[in-house]
C-alpha cells in the first residue's frame, strides 16, 4: 500500500496546528482560586520564577493587576498579586510577561517617592526614565570587589569616631522600638549633602504618618534632591512590603554599577521577613522556627551581600555587568528587636550578614543619651580603615575611655569613697558622654568631630562641669573657627593631625576653656563673627 503525499502534508499540518495551540496555552493560564493576595492559576507552562504575570485590569483604573509567580507546581503556577485582588475572580485570565520584576532605575527617579514597583507616589507625575533593572541580581564576586577603605560620614559623633561606616559596608542598626533607629539613619543621609553619595531609603511596613515625616525632613534640610523614597507602608500589600528591599537596592546597583557612590536605607528588615512569612505561609510553604520559612536566612543575605565596593577594573574584566569600575553601594538595614533580644531568629541571622552593629538601648534613650548608642558593644569590623587619619588618631582613647567609665561606674554605685584616679575616670566619663550627645537631625562635620573630640580625649574638657559641655560645644567651636582659621582648614583640606597642628590644637583648646571659665568665651566668639561678617572699606 502506498503512502500519498497528500495524505504526509495533512498530517504535518494538523500535527503543526495543534503544537502551535499548545505553544500559544503555554503563556496563558486561568486562575483557579484567589484570595488574601494569593491566586493559584491552572496552566502557564513556560512561567519562570519570579516572572512578572499579568492578571486582569483593575476597574477603577483600566490599568492590568500584576502578579508574580513564586511556586511552580507540577499543573499550576502560585503568585502574590502586587495589587487589589478584590477584582480578581476564578476563571479570570492570566498571561506570562516574559520578564522578571523589575523597576526603573536611573538619575530622575532621585527627589522622588515611589512605590516597590517604581509608580511615583508623590503626585509629581510619571517617572521619566527608559531603563529598568531586575529586582533580583547576583551579587559581585569576590573577584569584583576591593576592601571597603573609604569613609562615609554620618556626622554623628558616636559613629564616626568609635563605629565608622565605610563605603560599600553593611552596618546593621538595631534596637527596640523608639530608640531612634529611623532617626540615626536619616542623619546619615543628611549627612550626604554637598558630597557625591545618592541616597535611598526603602520604608517597609511603616506608618504613612512615619514616611511622609521622613519625607518632609528630607524637603526640609534639602537632602531630598539626592534621595529616593521607596514606600511600602503597613497598608501596602505584603508581596509589596516583600520585593520593596530588592527594588530600592536595584536603583542602587545601579548608580554603583555606574562608578557612582550610593546609600540605602532598609528600615526596617524585621518587617519585611514578617510579610515574607506572611506571603510563605499562604503559599503553604513549610513552617519553621517562629514560623519562617526555610529559607529566611537567603532572604536577607542575597540583599545585604548585594552590597560591595566594585574593582577599579570590574568594568574591564566583566564589561557586560559593569559601566565603570569603583563604584559604592553602602547599605545600612535597621532590625527592631522585642525587649533588648538580640539572640532572636532574624537579628542573628542579619548580624551574621554584616559587617558591624550599631545597638541602640531604651535605658540610655530614657536617660538622654541621643543618639541611644551603647558604645560598648557596637563595632566595626572595617574599623580605622573607614575613617580619615586625624580621627583615627584622636578616637583611639575614646572607646578605652568609656569603657572604664563604664566599669567604673556600676562599682562606684556601691562606694562611699573613691579615691583620686578612680573620681577622675568617672568624671572623664561623664564629660564624654555629654561630648557625644547630640542634637537630632543635626548632623556635625568632621573636622568639628576631630576638635571636640580632640578636646575630649586629652582632658581638656574635664575643667568643666559635666552639665556645662554640650552648651561650651557651639560656642568653642564658633571660637576656634573665628580666631584659628588655620587650624579648622588645615584639618579640612589634609584630614590630618600632624605634630604641629596637633600642638595649636591643643593651646587653642586650654585658651577657650580658660574663656570659658571667666565668661568671656561667647563674648569673643560673636565678636570674631562680627568683625569677619563686617567688609573691609579700602
Amino acid at each position: 500500500m502506498g503512502i500519498r503525499p497528500e495524505e504526509v502534508t495533512s498530517i504535518l499540518k494538523q500535527e503543526l496546528e495543534s503544537y502551535r495551540a499548545t505553544v500559544d496555552r503555554a503563556g496563558v493560564g486561568t486562575v483557579l482560586q484567589v484570595g488574601d493576595g494569593i491566586a493559584r492559576v491552572y496552566g502557564l507552562a513556560e512561567a519562570m520564577a519570579g516572572e512578572l504575570l499579568e492578571f486582569p485590569p483593575d476597574p477603577t483604573t483600566g490599568q492590568p493587576i500584576m502578579g508574580m509567580a513564586l511556586n511552580l507546581e507540577e499543573r499550576s503556577v502560585s503568585a502574590v498579586l502586587l495589587g487589589d485582588d478584590r477584582s480578581i475572580k476564578e476563571g479570570d485570565q492570566v498571561k506570562t510577561t516574559g520578564r522578571i520584576v523589575e523597576v526603573p532605575v536611573g538619575e530622575t527617579l532621585f527627589g522622588r517617592v515611589v512605590d516597590a514597583l517604581g509608580r511615583p507616589l508623590d503626585g509629581k507625575g510619571p517617572v521619566v526614565t527608559s531603563q529598568s533593572r531586575p529586582i533580583e541580581q547576583l551579587a559581585p564576586t569576590v573577584l569584583d570587589r576591593q576592601p571597603v577603605k573609604e569613609p562615609l560620614q554620618t556626622g554623628l559623633k558616636a559613629i564616626d569616631s568609635i563605629t565608622p561606616i565605610g563605603r560599600g559596608q553593611r552596618e546593621l542598626i538595631i534596637g527596640d522600638r523608639q530608640t531612634g533607629k529611623t532617626a540615626v539613619a536619616v542623619d546619615a543621609i543628611i549627612n550626604q549633602k554637598d558630597t557625591d553619595v545618592f541616597c535611598i531609603y526603602v520604608a517597609i511596613g511603616q506608618k504613612q504618618s512615619t514616611v511622609r515625616s521622613v519625607v518632609d525632613v528630607l524637603q526640609r534640610t534639602g537632602a531630598m534632591e539626592y534621595t529616593v523614597v521607596v514606600s511600602a507602608t503597613a497598608s501596602a500589600p505584603a508581596s509589596q512590603q516583600y520585593i520593596a528591599p530588592y527594588a530600592g537596592c536595584a536603583i542602587g546597583e545601579y548608580m554603583r554599577d555606574m562608578g557612582k557612590h550610593c546609600l540605602v536605607v532598609y528600615d526596617d528588615l524585621s518587617k519585611h521577613a514578617q510579610a515574607y512569612r506572611q506571603i510563605s505561609l499562604l503559599l503553604r510553604r513549610p513552617p519553621g522556627r517562629e514560623a519562617y520559612p526555610g529559607d529566611i536566612f537567603n532572604l536577607h543575605s542575597r540583599l545585604l551581600e548585594r552590597a560591595a565596593k566594585l574593582a577599579d577594573n570590574a568594568h574591564e574584566s566583566r564589561p557586560e555587568a559593569y559601566s565603570a569600575g569603583g563604584g559604592t553601594l553602602t547599605a545600612l538595614p535597621i532590625i527592631e528587636t522585642q525587649a533588648g533580644d538580640y539572640s532572636a531568629y532574624i537579628p542573628t541571622n542579619v548580624i551574621s550578614i554584616t559587617d558591624g552593629q550599631i545597638y541602640l538601648e531604651t535605658d540610655l534613650f530614657y536617660a538622654g543619651q541621643r543618639p541611644a548608642i551603647n558604645v560598648g558593644v557596637s563595632v566595626s569590623r572595617v574599623g580605622g580603615n573607614a575613617q580619615v587619619k586625624a580621627m583615627r588618631k584622636v578616637s583611639g582613647r575614646l572607646r578605652l575611655d568609656l569603657a572604664q567609665h563604664s566599669e567604673l561606674a556600676a562599682f562606684a554605685q556601691f562606694a562611699s569613697d573613691l579615691d583620686a584616679d578612680t573620681r577622675a575616670q568617672l568624671d572623664r566619663g561623664e564629660r564624654l558622654l555629654e561630648l557625644l550627645k547630640q542634637e537630632q537631625y543635626a548632623p556635625m562635620s568632621v573636622t568639628n568631630q576631630v576638635i571636640m573630640i580632640f578636646a575630649g580625649t586629652e582632658g581638656h574638657l574635664d575643667r568643666l562641669p559635666a552639665d556645662q559641655v554640650r552648651a561650651f560645644e557651639p560656642i568653642f567651636l564658633r571660637w576656634i573657627t573665628a580666631r584659628h582659621p588655620e587650624i579648622t582648614e588645615a584639618l579640612r583640606t589634609t584630614s590630618d593631625l600632624t605634630d604641629d597642628l596637633r600642638a595649636g590644637l591643643e593651646a587653642a583648646c586650654k585658651q577657650a576653656v580658660g574663656l570659658w571659665l571667666d565668661g568671656r568665651l561667647k563674648v569673643e566668639a560673636e565678636e570674631e563673627a562680627e568683625v569677619q561678617e563686617t567688609p573691609s572699606v579700602e
